[in-house]
């Protein structure tokens, strides 16, 4: 692992780069091509070069290694690290939070650790609200990883708005999923239209997953949205391609990305005034072709 890196400048010297590390396990297999993370490590790439420092991905070693991860990084000179895609309750994980190494984190919280997240509880509410509002009333929910604070939120607001419009959410209804796991996506939602009386509409728990759901629905031979509705959550160019495109939750990636470089080097450079509060970025709903009005 390269830590340091000289570069030449034009006077012939050499300038030192500082080095921040990017925590990064991602589990669905997309690796640093996933739609939505890749677009957040562009963006606190192009932050972090500009304010003088270079990338370095952590390389995480089994549970119960000799070295914690901040001592690895501190062996490597890396300044600070982006705890951005993994298992965030990991033993791993919450050591490094804990070390003392100026780290900043996407989507979860630490205590005392700076943290960029989006406005779940928001986007949520936006996406029931709007599915209610073209009629339906027969609302499931397949969320993500349940160690998850952004699973947690979701869940927790999916059932508030439901509430809030005196609407029935059969224990069925909700479904233990996983992130990007097109594969688990496909079976919960066969579970869900094979139930007695199924769901009219569905909240996936991302917008990869909709690849999985549209398997599903061909092979009960449904069509979307007329027989059935779906939406995800992201925002990720690729679903906007499709016809039609995803009813979804835009997240702001590239805002993120770039607070997450800005509260690491700040952390780094002048810690005793950093702020370490969380950063949350507002959400957007895009209507798309997925959701059917009753």
């Amino acid at each position: 692992m390269t830590a340091m890196n000289h570069a030449p400048n034009p006077s012939g010297a050499s300038t030192l780069k500082r080095s921040l590390g990017i925590l990064y396990q991602d589990g669905s297999g997309k690796g640093l091509t996933h739609p939505f993370f890749s677009l957040i490590m562009e963006a606190f790439k192009v932050e972090a070069e500009a304010r003088g420092y270079e990338i370095t991905f952590i390389n995480m070693g089994p549970e119960g290694q000799d070295a914690s991860i901040a001592e690895h990084c501190r062996q490597c000179g890396i300044e600070g690290a982006c705890i951005l895609c993994g298992d965030f309750v990991s033993p791993q994980y919450k050591a490094l939070a804990a070390s003392g190494l100026p780290c900043v984190s996407v989507d979860h919280i630490y205590k005392g650790v700076p943290a960029v997240l989006s406005d779940n509880e928001t986007g949520v509410q936006k996406l029931v609200d709007y599915a209610i509002s073209m009629g339906h009333r027969r609302i499931a929910f397949i969320h993500g990883h349940n160690n998850s604070v952004v699973t947690r939120t979701r869940v927790g607001q999916f059932g508030n708005t439901m509430g809030y419009h005196s609407l029935p959410v059969p224990k069925d209804y909700i479904r233990d999923g996983l992130y990007h796991d097109i594969a688990c996506t496909r079976r919960h939602v066969l579970e869900l239209l094979r139930l007695p009386e199924p769901p009219t509409c569905i909240l996936l728990p991302d917008d990869m997953t909709y690849f999985g759901a549209q398997e599903a629905a061909r092979e009960l031979s449904l069509r979307i949205p007329e027989d059935i509705s779906f939406a995800g959550y992201d925002g990720i160019p690729l679903t906007q391609a499709l016809k039609p495109t995803l009813t979804t939750i835009r997240q702001n990636s590239d805002d993120m990305g770039r607070v997450a470089a800005r509260l690491l080097t700040d952390l780094i450079e002048r810690p005793e005034t950093a702020s370490r509060k969380p950063r949350i970025f507002t959400v957007e709903l895009f209507e798309g072709g997925t959701m059917a009005r009753l």
